[in-house]
């Protein structure tokens, strides 16, 4: 008797489990940001409102996984790094920024294994993008 494991996921995106889940991450990132005020200074890049934000990470997201390519669709390449340098991101917007998106992975349940790989993705893009001392 032969056991059959189940087939690896064809893309991050459809490990995480696609579209609900993503758009479920992303809320809880940004809800989390509001509430939370250890993340004060990742909060106070943002502006005023953050429903521009939370969309347009969620599109990114989408396509960034392996998804739907939303964000690249409407803006084209997302030049992360030259679109985020009118904000000031030091060290601590950095890890502010990854401890609100692990603390939101967790409570979504994202799988651990999937998440243990998105941190250490997040981590290399989240230090990139730092652009100030500190």
């Amino acid at each position: 008797m032969q056991i059959q494991e189940k087939a690896p996921h064809a893309t991050p995106f459809e490990w995480i489990g696609g579209e609900e889940k993503v758009r479920a991450l992303v809320d809880r990132f940004y809800d989390l940001m509001d509430l939370e005020p250890g993340y004060d200074a990742l909060r106070g890049t943002h502006g005023s409102t953050l429903d521009n934000a939370r969309q347009r990470l969620f599109w990114f997201l989408c396509g960034w996984l392996g998804g739907p390519q939303y964000y690249t669709d409407r803006f084209g390449h997302p030049r992360l790094r030259a679109r985020h340098l009118p904000f000031s991101i030091g060290i601590r917007e950095r890890d502010q920024w990854l401890a609100c998106m692990d603390q939101a992975m967790g409570e979504v349940g994202v799988d651990e294994a999937l998440r243990a790989r998105l941190r250490t993705s997040f981590f290399q893009t989240a230090d990139w993008m730092r652009n100030v001392g500190g």
